[in-house]
């Protein structure tokens, strides 16, 4: 009814209606899905070192470890990228718009250059998918992270069409930081795998 009264310790009205960080849903739905990717590429990893320890020779002895060059690009480009990172980080908890706009569609040129170094490792393996079970497990772990890289990358993508062509808002900042945060996870499950496909190999 018109006119009536709410009682203060029942009126909603007052509350935000976004959140940011820890305080959104999002931010812990986020986090849900690094610690199951996260799993998974401790499985993945496992598979790896299960299958090794059952080699008398690792690789087999028909096969040869990945070339160095564009893994150590990749990975250089790829611990870098954490400084951009941090930076559209910080101005999205600022709310800074303009910075946001620049730093995400940044991210988003640096995942679509790393994608590029990523499709020349797998030219370089030296090792099909199918050869055996060493160039199976090497593929599962490559193609693993690559898809969270390819995952990150149409994120990114999105956010940053739609920072440029719509409004600002503390939703959007919040997209933002938690893009980053993920950014953060593709950065560090890489480099276990990367010792494990890189240099395992040759110890």
């Amino acid at each position: 009814m018109s006119g009536t009264r709410v009682d203060p310790q029942f009126d909603l009205s007052q509350l935000p209606t976004s959140a940011d960080g820890a305080r959104s849903v999002l931010w812990w739905s986020n986090l849900g899905f690094m610690l199951i990717e996260g799993t998974a590429f401790a499985l993945a990893a496992g598979a790896y070192l299960y299958l090794q320890s059952q080699s008398r020779h690792w690789p087999p002895r028909d096969d040869a470890p990945p070339d160095l060059f564009w893994g150590v690009i990749f990975t250089i480009g790829l611990v870098m990228s954490a400084i951009p990172n941090a930076w559209v980080s910080s101005a999205a908890k600022k709310n800074r718009t303009r910075a946001v706009r620049i730093g995400v569609l940044a991210m988003t040129l640096v995942a679509a250059l790393l994608a590029i170094a990523r499709a020349r490792e797998f030219a370089h393996l030296n090792v099909h998918w199918t050869s055996d079970a060493y160039g199976s497990v090497v593929w599962l772990l490559m193609v693993l992270h690559t898809s969270h890289l390819l995952t990150d990358l149409g994120e990114s993508f999105v956010i940053a069409l739609w920072l440029h062509t719509h409004e600002v808002g503390p939703d959007q900042f919040a997209d933002v930081e938690d893009n980053a945060n993920y950014w953060y996870f593709v950065i560090l499950a890489w480099l276990p795998l990367y010792a494990l496909v890189y240099w395992v190999p040759r110890w």
